[in-house]
């Protein structure tokens, strides 16, 4: 899930759901990604799934938590990683994407910068006087020289 926006119930100007919308209780979030409720609170006291809180204490996941609940089940169940890896899995991605987007981020500062410097070059070498020594491209010429043969005496 990358973040992409639904539309609600509630038509235009409604509220948007994102993936990132704490909406699901926890009876819910246990159905959607296959878990006892249990274990997901046993992930949540161990840092795995973080969800929303409510005023009153109570857990709302989003889709991206029932995602990352069913890629940590993968991870434990079909690969056999602990749940420490597990963790140290996802810190590296959330890293990772942190990286890439500050990459893509100073890449479109640098190309910002390169664009404004090609301008400034435009500019300056436009606001050269050429009244004051005219340019006179230079001029290619090639001498030629042929001697006939003498004939043989």
């Amino acid at each position: 899930m990358d973040g992409r926006r639904r539309q609600s119930r509630f038509g235009q100007g409604g509220y948007q759901l994102t993936d990132d919308s704490p909406v699901y209780v926890i009876s819910v979030a246990a159905q959607l990604s296959g878990l006892h409720p249990q274990t997901l609170r046993q992930y949540d006291r161990l840092g795995l799934v973080s969800p929303d809180r409510t005023a009153g204490r109570g857990r709302r996941y989003s889709a991206r938590d029932i995602e990352l609940l069913r890629t940590v089940q993968q991870l434990s169940q079909d690969e056999g990683i602990n749940l420490a890896g597990i963790k140290r899995i996802i810190e590296l991605e959330n890293q990772v994407a942190a990286l890439q987007q500050r990459v893509a981020e100073l890449s479109a500062a640098v190309d910002g910068a390169a664009a404004a410097m090609q301008q400034r070059e435009a500019q300056v070498h436009a606001s050269y006087r050429r009244d004051l020594v005219p340019y006179q491209p230079p001029q290619q010429s090639a001498l030629v020289v042929w001697r006939p043969k003498r004939p043989q005496d």
